[in-house]
C-alpha cells in the first residue's frame, strides 16, 4: 500500500495594517502594519520557533512581507514572494473607504461584497476569479513540499479561498469564515486527497470587527 503523506500549511493573516480604522478596500494598495501588527507577526514567530517548517511563502504586498521577513529571521529560513498571493483586487474602489467609493461611482451603491462571488466591481475580481488565482499556486506549494510544514502569510481574502475550498464551501458564504490580522490557520494536505482544516482564526490580540478584506 502508497504510504500517504501529510503536507501541513501554517495560513496566517498579515498583522493590523495602519489604515485599518479607516476601513478602506486596500486590497493590491501598498500598506504598511502598525506597532500592533509588528507584535502580532512577532508572537507568530514565536510560536513557529521548534516547528520543522521547511518553506515560508508570503504575497508581495507590504503588509505580508513585513510578516514573513520576521518569521524568516526567527527560523534562518528564506522565503519567496508570490504576486498570485495578492488579496482580492477590488478594482476603482481601490485605497477607498465604502462612502468615498459610492459618492465618486454612484451606479456601484448597491453593490453587497457578498455577490463578489459572482460579480466584480468594475476593474476588479470576483471571488471565482481569485480563486482561480490563488488555488493553483497553492497545489504547486503543496506538491513541492509533500511531507512537510509550510508556512504562508497571505490576506483576509486568500485566506478564504484556501479555506473554502479545503472545506468545500461555496464562495456565496466566503464571509462566514473569519480571518483577523494576525490569526493562523492550519490544514493538513493529504497525499490520498484528502484534506483537514485543523486550526481555524486563532492567535495572539485578535480583535472583532476587523475582519474585512483590507
Amino acid at each position: 500500500m502508497k504510504e500517504v503523506k501529510v503536507t501541513r500549511l501554517y495560513l496566517a493573516r498579515h498583522g493590523q495594517v495602519e489604515n485599518h480604522h479607516e476601513f478602506r478596500y486596500n486590497g493590491h494598495t501598498d500598506v504598511d502594519i502598525t506597532e500592533l501588527g509588528l507584535k502580532q507577526m512577532n508572537q507568530l514567530a514565536d510560536f513557529f520557533t521548534g516547528k520543522k517548517i521547511t518553506a515560508l511563502y508570503s504575497s508581495d504586498l507590504m503588509r505580508s512581507v513585513k510578516g514573513v521577513e520576521i518569521i524568516g529571521k526567527a527560523l534562518t529560513l528564506p522565503f519567496e514572494k508570490l504576486p498570485e498571493l495578492r488579496e482580492l483586487h477590488l478594482g476603482r474602489w481601490e485605497g477607498l473607504t465604502r462612502s468615498e467609493a459610492i459618492e465618486l461611482y454612484p451606479d456601484e451603491a448597491h453593490m453587497n461584497f457578498s455577490d463578489l462571488a459572482k460579480n466584480k466591481l468594475q476593474g476588479g475580481e470576483s471571488f471565482q476569479e481569485l480563486s482561480t488565482r490563488v488555488l493553483p499556486v497553492i497545489e504547486k506549494i503543496v506538491k513541492a513540499h509533500a511531507g512537510e510544514e509550510v508556512c504562508i502569510i497571505a490576506h483576509g481574502g486568500v485566506n478564504r479561498i484556501i479555506l473554502a475550498e479545503a472545506i468545500g464551501m461555496p464562495l456565496e458564504n466566503f464571509f462566514r469564515i473569519e480571518q483577523d490580522y494576525g490569526g493562523l490557520n492550519i490544514i493538513d494536505f493529504f497525499s490520498d486527497g484528502n484534506t483537514v482544516v485543523k486550526m481555524l482564526n486563532s492567535g495572539p490580540n485578535q480583535k472583532m470587527g476587523e475582519t474585512f478584506i483590507y
